[in-house]
């Protein structure tokens, strides 16, 4: 059994981003722990995507939906570490979910994550990144001064897809789909030596997500011990590479 990190803000994380891993990870045997800034109390999902952002679409699918109704009464959701308690080896691997709405930017900003998922990097045990976390990667500084992203593969959030949501669902939630100023493509690909041939985007998709038994529309990059993913739509073949490097 191995003892999985996933730290999270305490509101507006990705509802599929956590719920899927979290599900293959425990249905596997293992040991998932989630950590929040302050810890103790439970965090919660964006709340719009489980009813539905606009007219009942772009939010989370039936079966992840289910899952975070489990993960809700699990114990390691109703009491986090703080993450200022985490000590990256006592862990054997880290996942960082993302998710858009304002309240990820407590964890997508902290300083405090941030030099723990460095020690985590440090230690060469899998780390997995989806969507908005890899930003957090991004943002992360090796002993060098350099992100701890600039020497490897990765994906993350596609500048097509974050404009897209953003144009589709401004007249209704306003800046909704836009956490910063800055894309998320953007931002990462400025952190990697060479971006043309680090970064890839994959196939072009708006609406088909990968599912417990279909793969056929999911997109993940693998460099070794660590794995990148662009949106929700990809989460299940994600926690399956991150599985397969636990093994």
């Amino acid at each position: 059994m191995a003892r999985i990190l996933i730290p999270l803000p305490d509101r507006d994380f990705d509802t599929t981003e956590v719920a899927v891993p979290w599900r293959l990870l425990t249905r596997a045997g293992h040991q998932v722990v989630f950590a929040t800034e302050a810890g103790g109390a439970p965090p919660a999902c964006d709340p719009l995507l489980l009813t539905g952002v606009v007219f009942g679409a772009l939010g989370a699918s039936d079966e992840p939906k289910a899952f975070y109704a489990e993960m809700l009464a699990a114990p390691e959701l109703q009491r986090p570490i703080a993450w200022s308690a985490i000590r990256p080896a006592d862990y054997h691997g880290l996942i960082l979910p993302g998710g858009h709405a304002p309240g990820m930017r407590q964890y997508l900003g902290s300083d405090t994550l941030q030099a723990k998922v460095a020690e985590s990097w440090a230690l060469e045990r899998p780390v997995g990144a989806i969507c908005h976390g890899v930003l957090v990667l991004a943002r992360t500084r090796d002993a060098g001064g350099k992100s701890v992203l600039a020497k490897v593969r990765t994906t993350c959030l596609p500048k097509y897809m974050e404009r897209s949501a953003y144009l589709a669902t401004f007249w209704k939630l306003g800046r909704y789909y836009r956490t910063y100023p800055e894309y998320v493509e953007d931002e990462v690909k400025a952190a990697l030596d060479d971006p043309a041939a680090q970064f890839e985007r994959g196939p072009r998709v708006l609406s088909a997500r990968g599912t417990a038994d279909d793969d056929s529309p999911a997109f993940v990059v693998e460099d070794g011990r660590y794995v990148s993913a662009r949106w929700p739509g990809d989460a299940y073949l994600f926690s399956k590479a991150f599985l397969a490097r636990l093994a």
